[in-house]
C-alpha cells in the first residue's frame, strides 16, 4: 500500500519497494515480475476511481498513448524473458536520475500546461518516444511510469497533475494489464500472493491519486523527483 501510494502520487516507481520485497520474501525474480505487474494493475483501477471524478483526461492522449505504448509493452515482455543486462539496468539508473534532476533543476516545469508539440511531426516523436519506453515497461521492474510522466510534462505541455492522471490510468491500467497478460503467458504468477497485493495497490492508488489532486503540481513535482532518484539509484546499486 505505501509504494502504490508514492507511486500514484508521483506517477510511477511502486516497483521500487513492491518487487525487491516480495522477493526477499522468497518469490524468484521471474515468478516475482509476473505477479507485481497483475498486482500493479489494480493500482491503476485505485487511481482510476478517483481520477475519473476530476474529468482530467484528454480523449487524444488516451488513444495515443495507448496506440503506441502498447506494442512497446508486449515487445518489452518477451524481451525480459530472454534477456538480463546488468549494464542495461545500470544505463537506466542514471537516465532515471538524470530525469528527477531535470525536473528539480526546472523550478517552473510542469506548474502549468501549454499546449506545445501537437501538430503532426510533434505526435510523430512524441509517439515514437512512448513507444521506446513501453519496451521499457515490459522489460523492466519499475520507474518507467515515471519516464511517462515527465514526457507528457516536457514535451506536450501538460501539468503535473495532468501527466500523472494519463500515466497512472493508462500505463497503471492498460501498459502493465497487458504486460501482465503476456507475462502471465511466459511465465509462472503466484496466485496465491495476489489477494494481498491486488488490495494493497487498490487502496495505495485511490490514496496516492486522492493526495496529487489534492496537494496539486508543486507537490506532485517534489515528489516526483524523490522517486525518480530513488529509483535510479535502486536500479544502479540493486
Amino acid at each position: 500500500m505505501v509504494a502504490n501510494i508514492f507511486s500514484a502520487f508521483a506517477g510511477g516507481g511502486a516497483g521500487l519497494i513492491q518487487l525487491p520485497a516480495i522477493i526477499f520474501l522468497g518469490l524468484p525474480f521471474s515468478v516475482a515480475l509476473a505477479t507485481h505487474k497483475i498486482a500493479s494493475v489494480f493500482l491503476g483501477l485505485g487511481a482510476t476511481g478517483r481520477n475519473l471524478r476530476e474529468k482530467t483526461l484528454q480523449t487524444r492522449f488516451v488513444v495515443f498513448i495507448l496506440l503506441f505504448g502498447l506494442p512497446g509493452v508486449i515487445i518489452g515482455t518477451h524481451i525480459i524473458v530472454h534477456v538480463q543486462d546488468r549494464h542495461a539496468e545500470i544505463a537506466l539508473g542514471c537516465l532515471t536520475i538524470s530525469l528527477g534532476l531535470y525536473s528539480f533543476f526546472k523550478p517552473q516545469l510542469g506548474q502549468s500546461s501549454s499546449v506545445i508539440h501537437r501538430d503532426r511531426r510533434g505526435f510523430i516523436i512524441g509517439g515514437f518516444v512512448l513507444f521506446l519506453i513501453g519496451i521499457l515497461n515490459g522489460s523492466l521492474t519499475s520507474g518507467t511510469g515515471l519516464f511517462v510522466t515527465l514526457w507528457l510534462v516536457r514535451w506536450f505541455g501538460l501539468d503535473y497533475k495532468q501527466a500523472v492522471a494519463h500515466t497512472l490510468i493508462l500505463v497503471g491500467l492498460f501498459w502493465n494489464g497487458s504486460g501482465a497478460l503476456s507475462l502471465g503467458m511466459i511465465s509462472e504468477i503466484a496466485w496465491s500472493w495476489l489477494p494481498a497485493l491486488m488490495l494493497g495497490s487498490l487502496i495505495g492508488g485511490y490514496i496516492g491519486a486522492h493526495l496529487a489532486i489534492v496537494k496539486g503540481n508543486f507537490w506532485i513535482k517534489r515528489i516526483y523527483e524523490i522517486i525518480t532518484l530513488s529509483v535510479g539509484v535502486k536500479l544502479i546499486f540493486g
